[in-house]
């Protein structure tokens, strides 16, 4: 992916995108100024404005341009515009390559401009919110008979009105949930949920619970699972997360005798946790009947209100000092002893928002946030639909199967209605040729049952072309999101220009290379150089032994290895060195030598460095081989160059003087 180089080669200026930017757009009816002319094609004066003023702010005096940061601003901006117009002369903008890959950016930048992103970030905020909290809640389910007729789902809602109105009358919730509850955790918890919080129980119950006060009874909230009835016992502020570990002894239930002895075992553990000199962990790893976290200590991970069951999360929750250790605890595995490890408070939006946003995109709400969309799509962009014609289609499709397109196609073909509207949008109509084009181009996921073919795929198709009306509308009306996908659409082409005339070229071009290295040797010229052994001295102590054994021994290339084995082996921190042959102007230390002396300490920076010097070696050229890479860089600079002064030679440039006076009267200081 190539976005890595959209913010140095989108005009070479700056990069983020600025929301004050304006751009006049061509069908707006009014007076559209150019700042310049490159062959054929006007440049807006409003496009250099927005380049300009992504990283400034030009309502403050401070951050405006001189002159002559002005002046290069401009001409950098010229060069951009000549490099894409280059570009487009190639046609490079025709590629299957760039269209792949600017449409695939082109989807990326138009999300936070959709109706979806608006509402999406809104459940997320909602779901954040009511994070806040957790909630206690007690429920009754009844479930719809299979193949449930309208008649079986009205009497099962009747019944849950009646139910309503008993636990609104006094009685208990959840000695009615034990009578009638069609939930399995009935017949244990009598309907009792415990503590939970937004995201972990399906949405319209999330949504109802939220909705209650303490006390409080729902009316029948319909989910995928039937009718609920919902009593809201309590609700207080969410605790945040803990990170505990236990020790477990196992109970079964169908020995008596194993929950005696579970008991006994329990006290005599939590008695030996007691005493002073015991450890945790080897308690934990000698009896813990939890053999997945045993040996780690019993260590769990960090979880929150409603991730474990009741009786567990109650105690773990109770506890406030990290060591702190419970009384032996009665779950449905067996007895537990508790040890409080570390506690947090619930994290900032920030911090939770793309894990929030993961959990949506899985939740229910997320097919709720799309028909929303589709519903607001529909009115915004004029959707009208042909029922006449889409009802005849769709008995035509219930006739066949999946797999019989050609057959489907050739009977609506038959009746005439291929060139009849579906639908249409203020983007155009879609006629029933469009809708069989779009199920052979399978460029979508749909998962169409047998006999029920029509339906899943005559929604995407709606789906699809409302996102195209939305797409179209952003394109012809959002200023800001113009001038996004314009700035994405140069920097691609300007990529890939560069790249093809300048950076490959450059790295590829061996025989280019070696010929503008002989062409300008002189820039590639050594300084006066020595062999040296740099030593810095990082614990002191080490001095005078250290220089004791450089003074014995004259430099060699293989003198750091000696100083590794004698000194480093026990001690590999005392000092640090390097050797090489270095630039002495260029090198912090060596600059400051005498090289009348093979060994001396010095003084840098309040740092001891020891220098071991070798031959001295003069000035002169480098060959090729040293310096190969710098010459890349000089010829990609040098084949840049030539490029724009080519482009400046084959494109005429005319200056809208006005123009550019009046931005220069709106960026430039005083």
């Amino acid at each position: 992916m190539k976005i890595k180089y959209l913010c140095l080669l989108t005009l070479g200026i700056a990069t983020a995108c600025s929301p004050a930017s304006k751009v006049i757009p061509a069908d707006s009816g009014q007076e559209y100024q150019y700042l310049m002319t490159i062959g054929n094609e006007d440049i807006p004066a409003e496009e250099f404005l927005h380049v300009l003023s992504k990283s400034r702010d030009f309502d403050d005096e401070s951050q405006k341009l001189s002159n002559e940061e002005f002046e290069e601003n401009l001409s950098l901006f010229i060069n951009y515009k000549l490099k894409v117009k280059e570009a487009e002369a190639l046609g490079m903008h025709k590629s299957e390559e760039f269209r792949r890959e600017f449409e695939t950016f082109k989807e990326d930048l138009k999300k936070p401009y959709l109706l979806e992103s608006s509402l999406r970030e809104g459940e997320v905020r909602k779901a954040y919110n009511r994070l806040q909290e957790v909630v206690n809640a007690s429920h009754i389910l009844l479930r719809f008979p299979s193949n449930a007729s309208k008649e079986d789902s009205i009497a099962v809602y009747n019944m849950a009105k009646k139910l309503q109105k008993k636990i609104q009358d006094g009685e208990d919730i959840n000695q009615l949930a034990l009578e009638y509850s069609q939930d399995p955790s009935a017949v244990k918890n009598k309907g009792d949920l415990g503590y939970f919080t937004a995201l972990q129980m399906v949405y319209p119950f999330e949504d109802a619970v939220y909705e209650l006060k303490p006390g409080e009874v729902s009316n029948p909230v319909l989910t995928q699972f039937g009718y609920h009835i919902i009593k809201l016992k309590d609700r207080k502020p969410n605790p945040g997360q803990v990170k505990v570990s236990h020790i477990l002894v196992r109970t079964d239930p169908a020995d008596p005798i194993s929950e005696d002895h579970a008991k006994r075992k329990i006290t005599d553990i939590y008695t030996e946790l007691q005493k002073e000199e015991s450890s945790w962990k080897e308690v934990c790893q000698n009896f813990s009947e939890d053999q997945g976290t045993k040996q780690s200590g019993g260590e769990l991970p960090w979880f929150g209100v409603g991730s474990f069951i009741p009786e567990f999360e109650n105690m773990a929750f109770s506890l406030e000092e990290p060591g702190e250790i419970s009384a032996p605890i009665k779950t449905p595995y067996g007895y537990h002893i508790i040890r409080l490890e570390a506690s947090k408070p619930l994290g900032s939006f920030d911090e939770l928002e793309e894990s929030l946003k993961a959990k949506i995109l899985r939740d229910s709400r997320s097919d709720l946030i799309k028909e929303q969309v589709m519903a607001m799509q529909k009115s915004k962009y004029d959707f009208r639909e042909n029922l006449s014609v889409s009802n005849k289609v769709k008995d035509i499709f219930d006739n066949y199967l999946p797999g019989d397109l050609e057959a489907i196609k050739n009977e609506i073909s038959h009746q005439q209605l291929l060139d009849s509207t579906l639908f249409s949008t203020q983007n155009g109509k879609k006629s029933v040729a469009d809708f069989i084009q779009f199920i052979k181009a399978d460029e979508v996921v749909v998962k169409p049952k047998a006999k029920q073919f029509f339906k899943p795929w005559y929604h995407k198709f709606e789906e699809v072309s409302l996102n195209e009306a939305e797409e179209a509308d952003l394109m012809k009306n959002n200023e800001s999101f113009q001038l996004l996908v314009k700035e994405y659409r140069d920097g691609i082409l300007l990529f890939n220009l560069m790249n093809e005339k300048v950076w490959q070229k450059a790295l590829n071009d061996t025989s280019g290379q070696k010929t503008y290295f002989q062409d300008h040797q002189e820039q590639y010229q050594w300084e006066k150089r020595v062999g040296a052994l740099v030593i810095k001295v990082n614990q002191k102590n080490y001095k005078d032994s250290l220089y004791a054994f450089l003074k014995e021994k004259p430099y060699s290339g293989d003198l750091k290895k000696k100083l590794e084995e004698r000194f480093l082996k026990q001690e590999p921190l005392a000092f640090t060195m390097e050797q090489g042959t270095f630039e002495l102007e260029n090198h912090p230390v060596l600059s400051k030598v005498d090289l009348g002396k093979e060994l001396q300490d010095l003084d840098v920076n309040k740092s001891l460095y020891f220098v071991a010097l070798g031959n001295t070696i003069p000035s002169g050229p480098k060959k090729f081989s040293e310096t190969r890479g710098k010459v890349i860089q000089d010829y990609q600079e040098s084949l840049e160059d030539d490029l724009i002064k080519t482009l400046k030679e084959h494109y005429i440039i005319q200056i809208n003087q006005d123009e550019k006076n009046r931005i220069a009267n709106i960026v430039v200081k005083n």
